[in-house]
């Protein structure tokens, strides 16, 4: 991932800071959530053709559905789980002169490990994403699925029950070099 990935996690830190003082200085609820997010998937991979390997970069608008719980152990630690749908849109680019698209689709599972600063959060998640995916080369159509681990981390930021966060999540998806979304999402705890 570019170092530009961070910039809406940076961004939301900001804005909290700012927001701290007219926020409530509890964490995060603890309980059942739902959430939803919007942002960028970025796909990154070597396409053999003509005896050469070529590389594909694509990025499209990716979104994603997610619920989880959060147990709220400890005042200033949130630990979760956390189950979703991701779709990483359907990135394309010009390979040696051949279109290339490539659509990826999953379900995911993660562990959430965060700490609390007030109404402003930080977190890291680990996971699976279980993955479809769809490709087209040249006019010519392709599947494949699997079962791949996942990573990522963020920011988050609570007024009560809602959250709004900013994160970067890593695919690590075989026979790809580099698949992540950067997104925002907004989270209601129940």
């Amino acid at each position: 991932m570019n170092k530009t990935v961070f910039a809406p996690i940076a961004a939301v830190v900001m804005l909290s800071l700012a927001a701290a003082p007219g926020a409530a200085m509890a964490g995060a609820d603890s309980g059942f959530y739902l959430g939803a997010g919007l942002g960028t998937g970025t796909l990154n991979a070597d396409v053999p053709a003509d005896g050469a390997n070529y590389e594909f970069n694509g990025n499209a608008t990716a979104w994603k559905a997610f619920a989880g719980y959060n147990f709220g152990v400890v005042p200033l630690v949130d630990l979760a789980v956390e189950g979703g749908y991701v779709n990483l849109g359907e990135p394309g680019d010009v390979v040696n002169l051949i279109d290339v698209t490539a659509k990826i689709d999953g379900m995911s599972a993660f562990g959430l490990a965060g700490l609390n600063f007030g109404p402003v959060g930080v977190f890291a998640k680990a996971g699976v994403i279980s993955w479809n995916g769809d490709f087209t080369v040249a006019g010519e159509s392709a599947s494949e699925s699997g079962t791949d681990s996942a990573y990522g981390v963020g920011a988050r930021l609570h007024f009560g029950s809602l959250q709004l966060r900013a994160e970067a999540e890593q695919f690590n998806i075989k026979d790809f070099n580099d698949i992540y979304m950067v997104s925002l999402s907004v989270v209601w705890t129940f």
